[in-house]
């Protein structure tokens, strides 16, 4: 009967837990959304909000970056107000703090946005060949082509003269 009481108290206790941090967590839903969260210098980032209602606008700073402030305007989409601005192509690496205030109430909210020298989004492809050893199908080099060629028909005269001593039965 202990064991049973002990887990149906620590549940009880894990489920006023998550009560009492939920709460904290939906209050702070409304931010400064950041897209791409992480760009490059030079590169175009977008930042919208629902914190100013459907149809609020705000004032988007980005000097943190480097760059000039920017207008947060409505959108049709789920009553963001939405805005754009480019990470000036002298930004130095690290993160930084992008903020908009609400025209309305005052409202701010932040975001963060991290500057990297290469960019997550665009894969790298490898160039040249693959190192696999000696010789290949499409090396240029004739000598060593020729001289896999060699192994290959000795290999297989040695491999045609063996069976056909065993099937005559002179032994191996």
């Amino acid at each position: 009967m202990r064991p049973t009481a002990r887990l149906l108290t620590g549940s009880a206790l894990v489920v006023a837990a998550g009560l009492v941090c939920v709460p904290a967590y939906a209050g702070d839903s409304d931010g400064l959304e950041v897209f791409p969260s992480s760009a490059v210098p030079g590169g175009q980032v977008t930042v919208n909000t629902t914190t100013c209602g459907d149809e609020g606008t705000a004032e988007g700073d980005a000097s943190a970056v480097g760059a000039d402030s920017f207008t947060l305007a409505p959108s049709t989409h789920e009553g963001d107000a939405i805005g754009q601005f480019r990470v000036p192509p002298s930004a130095q690496p690290g993160t930084y703090e992008i903020a908009a205030t609400c025209a309305e109430d005052g409202r701010r909210v932040t975001g963060d946005l991290v500057v990297t020298l290469t960019s997550q989004r665009q894969p790298v492809h490898p160039r040249g060949s693959v190192k696999t050893g000696v010789g290949g199908a499409l090396g240029t080099d004739p000598v060593q082509t020729a001289a896999g060629v060699a192994a290959l028909a000795v290999a297989a005269a040695g491999g045609t003269w063996l069976l056909h001593r065993r099937a005559r039965g002179d032994g191996i």
